[in-house]
């Protein structure tokens, strides 16, 4: 691994993206703590809820779809100002909700925020881990889950306090301005002519691209002209038939042609590795403190500490995932955290005893950790100048996991038992592992020539 000087501009751009991430955390915590006010404010029933809440990730869903290509064309940078200062603003929507109809327009507006929101801070993120020259991306996803812990003891301080639900939200909303308009300026600035193939390409605050478009078009004219000049090169034009294609661009075009299809092919490969994972968080998360209660006949209160271990292990891993990364690889890392995930879901399963059922549930969390954040790496690596709108087709494949794995698992109860369910998630994840090599990295190009730049303002 190459040795890099980490300057003072690049410091800041990767602590920006730590505070994006925290901010999406926090903001989400706020939500979620308020449900019962809100719920009750609005006079929405549980299943009316469950409705609002899938209109909210269906605008997520939106929200991402549209991010890539625009993070693509106008810069992450852009999208990270607009989408997270619009979830500071719609955050107080729920908050000001009266009946269900304006709680759906708030959710759904939310929930287009924090899709566009997710999909552009990891391009972000994918950018300053490049120029870092190691991994990096699992401690941003790490700060997600910190800020989302963060927000709910806040919220839950600001509940005890007897602060209005309206008062909370509008105060998250301007710390939630206020942050983004700190922030946005150290992020790295980029252009569409970009390709994350080329990691060598950027200055040491990774900002610009050092061989431009400009330049590919110069030494295209200068092949061109050079080809004019060859001797045999106008007999050749001559004598080609009218209407005829020269080898060379029939060539190039099935070449680009076969790169696009083996590019879909992988985008689509990552999106289902990131969808069996975000499943099995999905299940852990949702159904691990139901699953404790009614397998052992537990209290609540002890229930609660299985999701208590699964975060908490989540957390934790997602801290050491990018030095574990670094030594054995993203590979290794989806493998053997999914053959871990499915031992933990093993243990769960066959587990009589508490004390043994949250170790199984911390070895979920600790074997989903490293997982999704390597998948997006990859994908914001693929080469080319569609970083984002790749990342945002594998984050919409895989939200839909997060999505349906719950509900699977709630369908199944229907037939079997919600232990004897999890099941599932435990064969999937061993698929995942037998699959891992789909995250291995694309290879890096020959580096071609620089030549001095000066980088584009912020």
């Amino acid at each position: 691994m190459s040795s890099v000087t980490i300057d003072r501009g690049l410091r800041l751009a990767r602590a920006a993206v730590f505070a994006a991430f925290t901010l999406n955390g926090v903001l989400l915590a706020m939500w979620v703590v308020h449900i019962p006010a809100i719920t009750d404010r609005t006079g929405v029933s549980p299943s009316t809820l469950s409705v609002l809440v899938l209109l909210m990730a269906g605008a997520a869903l939106v929200g991402m779809r549209l991010a890539g290509p625009a993070a693509d064309r106008f810069g992450s940078r852009t999208l990270v100002a607009l989408a997270a200062s619009a979830i500071s603003v719609t955050v107080l929507g729920p908050g000001l909700a009266t009946d269900p109809v304006t709680l759906a327009i708030a959710l759904a507006c939310f929930g287009f925020g924090m899709g566009a929101l997710d999909v552009s801070m990891n391009t972000q993120a994918v950018h300053v881990e490049r120029a870092y020259r190691r991994p990096i991306m699992s401690s941003f996803h790490a700060m997600f889950s910190a800020g989302a812990f963060a927000g709910s003891l806040v919220g839950a301080a600001a509940q005890h306090a007897g602060w209005a639900t309206q008062l909370t939200l509008l105060c998250s909303g301007i710390g939630g301005l206020v942050i983004t308009a700190v922030l946005v300026p150290h992020l790295l600035g980029h252009s569409r002519t970009e390709s994350p193939s080329h990691p060598e390409h950027y200055d040491s605050s990774g900002a610009q691209p050092v061989f431009t478009a400009s330049q590919d078009a110069t030494a295209d004219s200068h092949a061109t002209a050079g080809g004019r000049d060859h001797p045999h090169a106008s007999h050749s034009t001559e004598l080609r038939p009218r209407g005829a294609v020269p080898a060379d661009s029939a060539r190039l075009r099935t070449d680009q042609r076969s790169e696009r299809r083996r590019r879909t092919q992988k985008v689509f490969s990552l999106g289902c590795i990131a969808f069996v994972l975000l499943l099995a968080e999905g299940v852990a998360a949702d159904w691990s403190a139901l699953q404790v209660r009614e397998h052992l006949d537990t209290s609540e209160a002890a229930a609660a500490l299985a999701f208590g271990a699964f975060s908490a292990t989540m957390t934790l891993g997602r801290f050491l995932a990018d030095r574990v990364s670094g030594a054995i690889g993203p590979v290794a890392i989806v493998r053997y955290g999914s053959l871990l995930a499915a031992a933990g879901f093993a243990v769960v399963i066959a587990s009589p005893w508490l004390p043994l059922t949250l170790l199984g549930w911390a070895m979920c969390g600790l074997g989903l950790a490293g997982g999704v954040p390597q998948i997006f790496s990859t994908a914001g690596n693929l080469g080319g100048t569609t970083a984002a709108t790749d990342m945002s087709r594998v984050f919409t494949i895989g939200y839909l996991g997060l999505l349906a794995g719950p509900a699977m698992i709630g369908w199944l109860t229907a037939l079997i038992p919600l232990t004897a369910a999890l099941t599932m998630p435990l064969i999937l994840t061993l698929i995942c592992a037998a699959a891992a090599n789909i995250v291995t990295p694309a290879r890096t190009p020959t580096a071609l020539p620089t030549t001095p730049h000066t980088p584009n303002p912020p």
